[in-house]
């Protein structure tokens, strides 16, 4: 570990930052001590999930800092119609819970790739989806996270780049490997915790810096950037319709396409992906897994307010 010499952070934050490692860590450490004595105990948690944590950690499998940096920077640009994709999410989450999840628990199976060679038989295409699900992990969650999280440790705490990734990747592999789904569920579900209070408050200060919701929405229009990449006259201008969730057809962001067009994408990914599903088989009963749907769909309007107005 290197020193913290030069960083700009005060050694009270320092502290925080190592307190929430310590948390996030005893509690992976707490939670892998349990349900490991199967197979189903080890990737679905046992089976004996309540829909809190389960919606919990379907919210926090989904929201992470491409989240907090994307939605804002787009709300920063175009206004508030990027919301539509975390509000569509909630609609898919109805359909994963009240007709997916019914069959995947029918089916008594552990993964994806399990349920579809149970459901089309061969072993081919298990091999090929959990090739292709550990590809699309790799190049466009886990590569993106890491890196993130690397950048965030070498800017505060003036560690290497490479040993901050090394790093966060033994903290991850320590408990999940260990614990397997509960240790992943119940950190996700402190994360979750700790990431809405943050955002709460980040909104917050930012709401009385601005002057209230009014004031963005008065203001906005003449947030003009200084400097442009191209020399036209539309050039970061925000967009007339920039408070509107419902664009016309020609807009950047038309209703019609993130209704239509955004379900064919999310189909796969909140009733499909590995990830997300498998949160969901670790419920207790059908009641609770459709239950955990419900919360992380209300835990879908938030990002609106915590993400993309500030």
């Amino acid at each position: 570990m290197v020193a913290v010499i030069g960083t700009a952070l005060h050694w009270s934050d320092v502290l925080v930052l190592l307190l929430y490692f310590l948390l996030i860590l005893g509690f992976g450490v707490w939670s892998s001590c349990k349900n490991r004595g199967s197979v189903g105990g080890y990737f679905l948690a046992g089976r004996s999930m309540h829909f809190i944590p389960v919606g919990a950690s379907l919210f926090a499998s989904n929201i992470g800092s491409g989240h907090f940096i994307g939605l804002s920077g787009s709300g920063a640009s175009s206004g508030i119609g990027v919301a539509g994709f975390e509000l569509g999410a909630i609609y898919m989450l109805m359909i994963l819970g009240w007709l997916f999840v019914p069959i995947y628990m029918k089916a008594e199976v552990y993964t994806m790739p399990q349920y579809l060679k149970m459901r089309y038989g061969g072993e081919r295409i298990r091999i090929y989806l959990t090739c292709l699900a550990l590809m699309l992990s790799i190049f466009t969650k886990i590569s993106v996270d890491l890196y993130s999280g690397a950048v965030f440790l070498q800017q505060a705490l003036n560690w290497n780049l490479y040993a901050s990734v090394i790093a966060l990747i033994l903290l991850a592999a320590f408990f999940t490997v260990g614990g397997g789904l509960t240790a992943v569920i119940w950190t996700d579900f402190i994360q979750t915790i700790i990431m809405i209070i943050s955002a709460f408050i980040l909104m917050i200060i930012s709401f009385v810096k601005v002057g209230g919701l009014q004031q963005i929405r008065n203001f906005f229009p003449y947030a003009l950037a200084n400097t442009t990449l191209h020399s036209t006259t539309k050039c970061g201008i925000p967009n007339e319709d920039y408070f509107s969730l419902i664009r016309p057809f020609d807009a950047d962001l038309p209703w019609f396409g993130i209704i239509i067009g955004g379900a064919i994408v999310s189909t796969w990914y909140w009733s499909c992906d590995q990830v997300i599903v498998q949160r969901t088989l670790a419920a207790k009963n059908l009641s609770h897994a459709r239950a955990g749907c419900l919360f992380a769909g209300l835990l879908k309007f938030l990002p609106l307010f915590l993400m993309v107005f500030p």
